[in-house]
């Protein structure tokens, strides 16, 4: 009792804020910043508002079971025991398992960027594992799938980090830290003092976009043409990192005219040392043959530094036409005219110059993207253009550029080899060569499928933890009826939302406040990077609620499934967790600001142990695509405007709100109760349409209504609304189009949707 301040960090978004906690008389009463921590320079207005979210009266608070049948105005929710709860949920999944195999239930894990489930996410994917289950309902396609792992196909691995303390140039493209991600935000703001320059690519011109040198708009869902038009100009002028794409990039291998794939010694009849395969690029210095081992990443010539190994020409080897694989990227890049770029993307031809100037010119370039590249129906794509136009910097891994921190050594323990390769290929999805399915990380147009049209078997179960797919994944009818179908779904949350109600048993769930968690690493900088922190609980848990983890290990029990999970014993899993560090679980408690382990970053690794690639290099050309199916270099579709809904619709995260959360607390709601959306003001202007009015946008499948905020800066055919609001007819992600995906990570076009604005007072079109 009395009053205390506990260290700690805000894990209700991926910046994790460092923050020191009030609490008084056991009653947590004010978050603050904590300024020695790495990410504790700010509290947004979420963190403030803990206690306003802790203490809701809407708050979950105990298990409850529908008693009336799915689609009822009321579920009948009767109150029941955590025996009960347990008994019945694992008495039902040994049911499916033993009749539909353990692949019949899929687990649904919320987005650990967005709340405090990354707390319990490893535990989660490995309850699935030990069940069975390839399959996990997760947004990834919608969220980090194409910063994470699309940017492999061309990097090996992930987007990495910007080094903001020595960078020179930073792109932030479709992305808005200000509002999304507070650490990255300062950290922009620094590198800017410091004299680095800022270009921001966003529709809107909002958060650091207003403080930029420079800010692009553009039209949403062409992101992907200017990328590939700046890269264009780039190789035009020569403004490219030429020794880094010839030594440390496949652009130099030569590709076969007649399959696409890379030309071999084999093809020529050249033998092979080592018995593995050697692939061929040509010297211009010398005018012949240079071999390469993709095993060893090596060129196998004693003159390799002083060759000159070429890009570009035509050549017959052995009596097959082929040229270098850079070549097929240059001239994919060679259709992006600026004409054309500034017709897609409204984009003037001026400024695209400018920005290809500023990135050609800058010593040390970075850059970050998230949800604003992603949620297109053509997204996949889009992140391969902008890797492969980073590409052409040479700046990745290098100091100043993207780099990949140094992280502290934790055990991966969430449980893949407790899955057979067999399991593995059972996941929602495998229809597809690539993509998220590869994790088991299934949509939500796989899921409906395997739901309602038994494709390509039947789906039973639904174990979710978090989320609310109705207010967050397209089409709310839907997702609705893929809910309502199951045969049995279970659903644990802080709060009743619009999908927990179609559940058959909901769980309380205890906030980020009322239980521990562990980070090793914040990302944003070196010095994050190094600090391995547990959060402390600061509140006993209201109610009946339980952690996620604490739900996870003893349904585990329940299922018989204990000995994967040390029988209970959380302790126990953590300190296997923190092997690696050499540092115990009893000297993070006793610490509870935090442990910094000093780690040093290490610039372009790539140098020692090339790149995650078929090839080894960085890929302009690439053959993992090829071999799926796919183009290998960045190519898209025309798209086609509807007379009947001339406008695009797109969406962003707004401060107070983590996606369909926060809604009721009303400090956060900028005095509104439903959406906003942001219109020009040329257009309500020819609409007769006045700021704070209520008008409806209507797309093919449904309307709703919004609040309107007029914003100079938004080109005319473009609105921008809030999503998450989960009430009927307000609801964003309802009048989103699902049909249309992307084949290969399934991401929806969440922010480029056809269309048309109503004024319901003068009912202008």
């Amino acid at each position: 009792m009395g009053e205390q301040q506990v260290p700690g960090y805000c894990a209700q978004c991926i910046s994790r804020c460092g923050c020191l906690v009030r609490v008084k008389d056991g009653t947590l009463t004010q978050v603050q910043t904590l300024a020695e921590h790495p990410t504790g320079d700010v509290v947004c207005i979420k963190g403030k508002a803990a206690p306003q979210l802790v203490y809701h009266p809407d708050r979950l608070l105990t298990p409850m079971q529908r008693t009336n049948p799915k689609g009822s105005d009321n579920p009948g929710w009767q109150p029941i025991s955590w025996q009960q709860a347990f008994g019945t949920i694992a008495d039902k999944l040994k049911q499916f398992k033993s009749q539909s195999g353990a692949k019949s239930v899929c687990w649904g894990i919320t987005t650990p960027s967005a709340t405090a489930i990354a707390d319990s996410f490893t535990w989660i994917n490995r309850l699935a594992h030990a069940y069975g289950s390839p399959n996990k309902l997760f947004a990834t396609e919608n969220c980090n799938w194409h910063k994470d792992f699309t940017h492999a196909y061309v990097f090996g691995q992930g987007i990495g980090m910007p080094d903001y303390q020595n960078t020179d140039c930073i792109l932030l493209w479709g992305f808005n830290p200000r509002d999304t991600w507070p650490a990255h935000a300062l950290q922009v703001t620094e590198a800017q003092k410091r004299g680095a320059k800022l270009i921001v690519i966003d529709p809107r011109k909002a958060g650091l976009a207003k403080q930029s040198d420079l800010w692009v708009g553009i039209k949403p869902g062409t992101d992907g043409v200017l990328a590939m038009t700046l890269a264009n100009l780039l190789i035009a002028g020569r403004q490219y990192d030429q020794s880094f794409v010839r030594h440390w990039s496949n652009g130099p291998l030569l590709v076969r005219d007649d399959n696409g794939c890379l030309l071999t010694a084999d093809d020529l009849g050249l033998p092979c040392a080592n018995g593995g395969e050697q692939l061929v690029a040509w010297d211009e210095r010398a005018q012949g043959l240079v071999l390469y081992d993709a095993r060893s990443r090596l060129y196998l010539s004693d003159a390799i530094e002083e060759a000159v190994l070429a890009l570009d020409g035509q050549r017959v080897l052995n009596g097959i036409p082929c040229r270098p694989a850079f070549s097929h990227y240059k001239d994919a890049c060679r259709r992006y005219t600026l004409e054309y770029a500034e017709s897609v993307t409204g984009i003037s031809a001026k400024q695209i110059e400018l920005m290809a100037s500023m990135i050609g010119q800058s010593g040390a370039v970075s850059y970050f993207s998230w949800t604003g590249t992603a949620q297109h129906q053509q997204a996949t794509q889009t992140t391969l253009a902008i890797a492969c136009l980073y590409g052409l910097t040479g700046c990745l891994d290098k100091r100043g550029g993207n780099v990949y921190f140094s992280k502290p050594p934790v055990n991966n323990l969430m449980g893949f080899s407790l899955l057979s390769s067999e399991q593995r290929k059972d996941a929602l999805g495998a229809d597809k060569p690539l993509g998220p399915w590869k994790m088991g990380w299934v949509n939500s147009n796989d899921l409906h499928r395997s739901v309602i049209d038994e494709a390509p078997y039947k789906t039973r179960a639904l174990i979710a933890f978090g989320g609310n797919p109705i207010a967050t994944k397209p089409n709310e009818a839907f997702v609705r009826e893929t809910l309502r179908e199951l045969e049995f779904y279970v659903h644990g949350d802080l709060f009743l939302n619009e999908s927990a109600k179609e559940a058959d048993i909901v769980l309380p769930v205890s906030s980020l406040w009322e239980r521990s968690g562990l980070t090793p690493g914040f990302l944003v900088s070196q010095e994050a990077e190094s600090l391995l922190q547990l959060r402390k609980a600061v509140i006993e848990p209201l109610g009946e609620a339980k952690s996620d983890t604490e739900i996870v290990f003893e349904l585990a029990r329940a299922l018989g499934l204990g000995e994967h999970f040390w029988e209970g014993d959380i302790d126990a899993a953590l300190e296997e967790l923190l092997a690696p560090c050499a540092v115990s679980l009893s000297e993070l408690k006793a610490k509870p600001a935090g442990i910094d382990l000093r780690l040093k970053t290490h610039y372009r690794k790539y140098r020692e142990q090339g790149f995650n690639t078929p090839s080894g290099k960085l890929e302009f050309y690439s053959t993992c695509l090829l071999k799926a199916g796919y183009a290998p270099v960045p190519q898209f579709s025309e798209s086609h405007s509807d007379s009947g809904y001339p406008l695009i619709l797109t969406s962003a995260k707004f401060r107070g709100h983590c996606h369909s959360q926060h809604k009721d607390i009303e400090k956060l709601n900028r005095g509104v109760d439903g959406p906003i959306v942001e219109i020009s003001r040329a257009l309500a202007q020819e609409m007769s349409i006045s700021t704070n009015q209520e008008i409806i946008i209507e797309t093919p499948i449904g309307r709703m209504t919004a609040v309107v905020r007029l914003n100079a800066d938004l080109a005319k055919n473009v609105l921008c609304a809030q999503y998450g609001w989960q009430q009927s007819g307000k609801n964003y992600n309802g009048i989103i189009e699902q049909g249309q995906a992307d084949p290969i990570s399934g991401s929806n076009h969440l922010k480029s949707q056809r269309c048309r604005l109503i004024n319901p007072g003068t009912q202008k079109e």
